[in-house]
């Protein structure tokens, strides 16, 4: 029994956020006649502000984010050619990726630099994950089962330690860069502000979840390593 309430707990804390991250990005995702544009052209008026003209605004089917190293804002088609509160803030929170890039903000880099790193590891982690099982029938080895296992799990656990990585990035891309930017510039009345608000939450909250749900992934490994 108390297994069984852990594991509802556990699936709580990390799919709780996303569903309610999910729900806050649909109930602002209403067509507005008010907007004189989608989110693909406030994307690109803020970038033209900050003189960012080699950054590009595509379409996307791999979800909303700004690629540091093609120069891109990619903005899946709803928030492209929305006319809606989360399309426009999300454009927003893209753009303020953009503008860490070009400020040469730190911990952008490093992660871009980890997201690398992980990308390939991940690859290589999930192959050894893969043959380990062949590997230990084989050779019948406990070392080289071990050992094995232990390259596995570090590829977990690098993209783990990106997860974690990003959500100082992200939090600062929506309230240290898109918030402060839509108030300058007035886009957005008293209203709609507290709501944009909620939707920077709900989108810090989805890689908050993917921390959470890559730790857990870890640990499951861990638990198994030990018996």
């Amino acid at each position: 029994m108390h297994f069984l309430i852990i594991g509802l707990l556990l699936m709580l804390i990390v799919f709780g956020p996303q569903w309610w991250a999910q729900r806050i990005l649909r109930r602002h995702s209403a067509e507005r006649s008010d907007y004189p544009g989608n989110g693909g052209q406030f994307a690109r008026h803020l970038l033209d502000q900050f003189q960012l003209d080699g950054v590009k605004v595509e379409s996307t089917e791999q979800g909303d984010h700004y690629d540091p190293l093609a120069k891109v804002v990619r903005l899946t088609p709803d928030k492209l050619n929305g006319k809606s509160l989360t399309a426009i803030t999300v454009a927003a929170h893209e753009v303020g990726h953009a503008i860490q890039d070009h400020l040469d903000y730190a911990p952008l880099q490093w992660r871009t630099r980890l997201v690398r790193l992980a990308q390939g590891a991940e690859k290589a982690g999930s192959g050894v994950m893969m043959v380990l099982p062949f590997v230990a029938l084989l050779t019948r080895s406990p070392g080289a089962s071990a050992a094995m296992f232990l390259v596995g799990l570090g590829s977990m656990a690098i993209s783990t330690i990106v997860h974690l990585a990003t959500l100082p990035v992200e939090w600062d891309a929506s309230f240290g860069r898109a918030m402060p930017l839509m108030q300058a510039g007035g886009y957005l009345n008293q209203q709609d502000e507290k709501a944009a608000r909620r939707i920077l939450q709900a989108c810090a909250l989805t890689y908050f979840a993917s921390s959470l749900a890559s730790l857990l992934n870890v640990w499951r490994w861990l638990r198994l390593w030990r018996r």
